[in-house]
C-alpha cells in the first residue's frame, strides 16, 4: 500500500496548505484551570510554525473555544462545572485568549461576540480566528466555507490535547475530503498508537523542522 507521502490522492500540498491550531488558549497552559500537560512545552514549536506560514504567506486559522457561565452553549459534560463556578475558556478572561506565541500581535482584541455569532475574525493578512462550540472545527463554524475561499486542499494540524478537539477536527477533515498533515512535535496529548491510527487513515505525520522545510520548497 502506498505511504501518505506517495499516494496521490493523501499526499500534502503545501503550496495550498493551512495551517490550524486547535484549542492552544491560555486556560490550557501549565498552573492554569484546564491544564493539559505537554501544551506548554509544545509553544516554540507552534510558534514556529505560525512563522513559517506567515512568512509563506500561506493561511493560518486558529480555533478556539469561548464558554458562558450558565454553559447554555457548552458540551454536555462541561455545562455542571461551569454552572458550579469552574473558569473555563470564559468569555473575556484572558483564559480564553490563544497563547501569546500564537498570534502575530500579543496586544490583539479578541471579538467575542463577533466569534460566538459564527464570524471570523481577521488577525493577520492571512490570519484568524474562528470559535468552535464543540470538539469539532468544522462544526456549526465558517472554517469550510473560509478554507474553499482561500483554496486549501491540505491541513496542517497542531494544537491541544490529541484525544479530544484536534483529533475530532482531524477526522472530521478527512470527511471532508482533505489532505491531511498532524505535526507530531506541536500537539499536546498525543501517543505512538495515534499516530499509527492516523496513518491509517492516509495522515501524513511529520515533525515541525520537516513541515517548516517544505513550506519553503512549495
Amino acid at each position: 500500500m502506498s505511504t501518505p507521502f506517495t499516494d496521490p490522492f493523501t499526499a500534502p500540498q503545501y503550496h495550498q496548505a493551512a495551517l490550524i491550531t486547535v484549542d492552544v488558549q491560555n486556560d490550557t497552559l501549565d498552573g492554569a484551570p484546564f491544564e493539559v500537560p505537554g501544551t506548554t512545552a509544545i509553544l516554540p514549536a507552534i510558534e514556529r510554525l505560525c512563522r513559517s506560514f506567515r512568512d509563506a504567506g500561506r493561511p493560518i486559522v486558529h480555533v478556539m473555544r469561548i464558554y458562558t457561565p450558565d454553559g447554555e452553549d457548552a458540551d454536555r459534560c462541561r455545562r455542571s462545572i461551569l454552572r458550579d463556578g469552574q473558569s473555563l475558556f470564559l468569555k473575556g478572561s484572558e483564559g480564553r485568549r490563544p497563547a501569546d506565541a500564537l498570534l502575530p500581535d500579543r496586544d490583539i482584541l479578541i471579538d467575542d461576540d463577533l466569534l460566538m455569532a459564527g464570524k471570523i475574525q481577521k488577525v493577520g493578512p492571512e490570519e484568524v480566528l474562528i470559535f468552535k462550540p464543540r470538539w469539532g472545527s468544522f462544526h456549526r463554524t465558517p472554517l469550510e466555507d473560509h478554507l474553499k475561499e482561500k483554496s486549501v486542499s491540505t491541513l496542517v494540524f497542531c494544537g491541544c490535547n490529541y484525544p479530544n478537539c484536534p483529533r475530532t477536527s482531524i477526522y472530521q477533515a478527512s470527511e471532508h475530503d482533505y489532505r491531511i498533515t498532524v505535526v507530531v512535535d506541536a500537539m499536546s496529548g498525543i501517543q505512538a498508537r495515534d499516530i499509527d491510527e492516523l496513518k491509517n487513515i492516509g495522515v501524513n505525520c511529520a515533525a515541525v523542522e520537516d513541515i517548516c522545510e517544505l513550506l519553503m520548497e512549495s
